[in-house]
């Protein structure tokens, strides 16, 4: 395959914005097979000619005069977005393979998109429905690993994705998004304030036009641009439905390494993840065993982090190891202590160094494994 070596890059070339549009075009259909997560990544390796042989049905022909007549002016991402296709040299290395997307639209720009898959990359990945522990722990990881030099790839939904995308704001990172429908029309009104936050300063991608919506089977394709893109795939809290394990499967169908944080066995939301560990996923219990899992491109290790959390005053360390016990309101932390002002305080310090957050009902929840 023949690589053009653009100064500007920007537009795709004309098979791949075509390929783009017929999947937009096959998209109802689509959906119907994204129950099958292998058989949908094998129908998105397939050749154009082979996809709409595989999926027209009675509109066949009708498809293939309609692919005939693709003009390029056809509309793309959006108008603040740059194409980029595999046969441009600032397409990742990661995807070029046949079931890799062909073509991204790309806020943010494919020279940007480039430097960020240049270097050590995670997908951290799970649920929309996370628990408040859930939701601390993927926000905890997103800020370590960026703080770690570590380009951080999820994608663009509530719960895990949105979590990890925000820590690595919180640490003036960057990050990669990947969107299940067209730029435009892929990410929920409740975050677009965040898809413009990330776009700013990293990158938010779709292999769909503007315009399409993706529905059931983009959210799940975009799992295995994800998955490809990263060095390893870290999920944190997830559902045993295979939809919430299409990430993992899909990296572990290629290559990639799994990595996955324990969970209660009591909670539905730590089923997926659980069972991920008992198949032989990698234990995560803090950004250290992830960084240990990257190859040496990582730019660095999170030494100095681990080092300032273990100096905390004994105070703040115990009151940390009572939270974590399952003590997470003011009532049962002040209990019978002596100085109900001390503990309130050591509270707020704790919130101020992100050791603890808020979750539902004003609980307190740790951000940070303990040290």
């Amino acid at each position: 395959m023949a690589l053009v070596d653009r100064s500007a890059p920007g537009r795709a070339c004309e098979p791949c914005l075509r390929r783009s549009w017929l999947l937009a075009r096959l998209s109802a259909t689509l959906d119907y097979r994204c129950a099958d997560i292998p058989r949908l990544t094998e129908l998105l390796a397939l050749d154009d000619d082979e996809l709409i042989v595989a999926l027209g049905g009675s509109r066949t022909a009708a498809l293939e005069a309609e692919y005939a007549r693709f003009e390029p002016a056809w509309p793309r991402g959006g108008t603040d977005a740059e194409t980029l296709c595999r046969h441009d040299a600032a397409y990742p290395l990661e995807l070029r393979d046949p079931g890799a997307p062909r073509m991204l639209n790309v806020r943010g720009g494919g020279r940007r998109l480039s430097e960020l898959t240049a270097t050590a990359v995670v997908a951290v990945i799970g649920t929309r429905r996370a628990s408040d522990y859930g939701v601390a722990m993927a926000r905890s990881l997103g800020h370590g690993l960026s703080a770690s030099g570590v380009t951080v790839v999820s994608a663009l939904s509530d719960g895990i994705a949105a979590a990890a995308h925000e820590g690595t704001l919180e640490a003036a990172g960057q990050s990669v998004a990947v969107l299940g429908g067209g730029l435009d029309v892929g990410c929920p009104a409740r975050l677009r304030m965040l898809l413009d936050r990330l776009a700013g300063r990293g990158c938010a991608v779709s292999e769909l036009p503007g315009g399409c919506q993706g529905r059931r089977w983009g959210p799940v394709a975009a799992e295995r641009t994800i998955a490809r893109l990263a060095d390893v795939t870290v999920v944190v809290e997830a559902g045993e439905e295979p939809r919430e394990l299409a990430g993992a499967l899909i990296a572990r169908a290629t290559g990639g390494t799994v990595a996955a944080l324990p969970g209660r066995v009591t909670s539905p939301g730590a089923r997926g993840t659980n069972a991920l560990l008992m198949d032989g996923a990698h234990l995560v219990r803090e950004v250290k065993d992830i960084l240990e899992l990257l190859p040496a491109r990582a730019a660095r290790t999170s030494c100095d982090a681990v080092t300032e959390r273990t100096e905390l005053e004994p105070r703040l360390l115990e009151l940390l190891e009572r939270v974590g016990d399952g003590m997470d309101t003011p009532e049962k932390l002040i209990g019978a202590a002596s100085d109900a002002g001390e503990v309130l305080l050591a509270l707020t310090e704790l919130e101020l160094m992100s050791l603890l957050g808020r979750g539902e009902g004003g609980r307190y929840i740790p951000r940070e494994p303990l040290p």
